[in-house]
Order: structure tokens, then C-alpha cells, then sequence
């Protein structure tokens, strides 16, 4: 089976805006770029993904992801989910088999995290990678790719397993420090750097 990967990125202005009372513009827009560095070499080193896409509105983020090996998609349908299912249509026709689609600000994935889920797909047609709290969803794995529609938001994880029952689908949860941990508040941070990042990423200390 052909796995590609789609990781969406928003604006790097708009970045991290729940960190604007402890980092500059510049300093959200550093960090978002390199955790998103940080998940695409991941990706790469898990030697999982024919193709590995990042999805964007915004050309420096594009420009990045072509300067780091993957492929940029420009947005082409405004809001999230539109943007994502207008990607991953895009990935199927180039014939993906299965989609893997992952946040960009995980700091602490690990390849392991995604040959995990990987091979959790050999079993489940879906397969829901869940954020700390367990509502939201950090990565969603489907094969073949749209098999349900993207419902990112609030819940999120509720709502892709209600689609998945919809649509008579093998659907699993998946839950690893690596896949949950992302960085959203100034807490977020001080969690990630309880542990020995440079051990684990690229990033260094997240906050300057």
C-alpha cells in the first residue's frame, strides 16, 4: 500500500496566537517552523511515506517545506477542514493508498510514534491519534484517503469515530506522548520541557 503524508500549517502571522502575551510574532513563527522542521524529518526518518506534503496558505511555510525535502500544496479552499479535503483529494489522485494527516507542532514525535499507528492501519481502516486530554485529534490515519470526512475541531476525536460507526469502519484510538503533546499555551511548553528535548528533538528550548 502507497502511504503519503499531509501535515496543514495556517499562516505563520495568525501562528500560536494564544502565546502573544509570552512570545513576539517572530518568536511564535520560529517556533511553529521548527516544530514543523521537527515532524517532517520524522516523518522522513521513519521511511514509511512515498510522499510527504505540507498544506498552506502561506508561500514562507511552502517555501520552507520544498527547502526540506517535501512537497507544498497551496490552499486552495478556505477553512480547515475544506483546505484538507481539497489536499487530500489531491493526494489520492496522485494514488495514495492511505493518508496520514498530523499536526505540525508536536515536539516530542518520534519515529516510533508513527511506525506505530502505521502499523496499526495493517488492522483498522482508521486510525485516530488522540491530543492530551483525549477530545481532540493530533493525526488521523485512513485508507484509503477520504474514506471519511475530515471533522477537526472541537471533539474532534468523537466526531471522526462517529463517522468511522457512519460508514461501518474499523476504527482504533491511539495514544503515545510523542502524538499527544502539542503546543498550543505557555503550559504546553513548560510540559515539553520537562523532558530532555534535545534527547527527543531538534527544537532545543522552546521558548527563548
Amino acid at each position: 500500500m502507497k502511504y503519503t503524508a499531509l501535515v496543514p500549517v495556517k499562516s505563520l502571522e495568525a501562528a500560536k496566537s494564544r502565546l502573544a502575551a509570552h512570545l513576539t510574532s517572530g518568536q511564535r513563527a520560529s517556533l511553529m517552523l521548527d516544530m514543523l522542521h521537527h515532524v517532517l524529518q520524522t516523518l522522513q526518518a521513519s521511511q514509511v511515506f512515498d510522499r510527504i506534503s505540507v498544506v498552506s496558505a502561506d508561500t514562507r511555510v511552502l517555501q520552507q517545506a520544498q527547502n526540506w525535502g517535501t512537497k507544498a500544496l497551496v490552499e486552495t479552499q478556505a477553512g480547515h477542514n475544506p483546505a484538507l479535503t481539497a489536499a487530500a483529494t489531491y493526494e489520492l489522485l496522485q494514488g495514495s493508498g492511505a493518508l496520514l494527516t498530523i499536526s505540525a507542532d508536536l515536539p516530542l514525535l518520534q519515529v516510533a510514534d508513527i511506525r506505530q499507528i502505521v502499523e496499526k492501519s495493517k488492522y483498522h481502516d482508521v486510525v485516530i491519534a488522540t491530543s492530551q486530554d483525549g477530545s481532540g485529534t493530533n493525526a488521523l490515519l485512513t485508507h484509503p484517503p477520504l474514506i471519511l470526512p475530515y471533522r477537526f475541531g472541537v471533539n474532534s476525536r468523537y466526531h471522526h469515530q462517529h463517522e468511522a460507526r457512519q460508514r461501518q469502519l474499523s476504527c482504533t484510538v491511539h495514544h503515545s506522548l510523542g502524538l499527544s503533546l502539542d503546543i498550543d499555551t505557555i503550559e504546553d511548553i513548560s510540559a515539553v520541557e520537562r523532558y530532555d528535548v534535545s534527547a527527543i528533538a531538534p527544537c532545543g528550548r522552546l521558548v527563548p
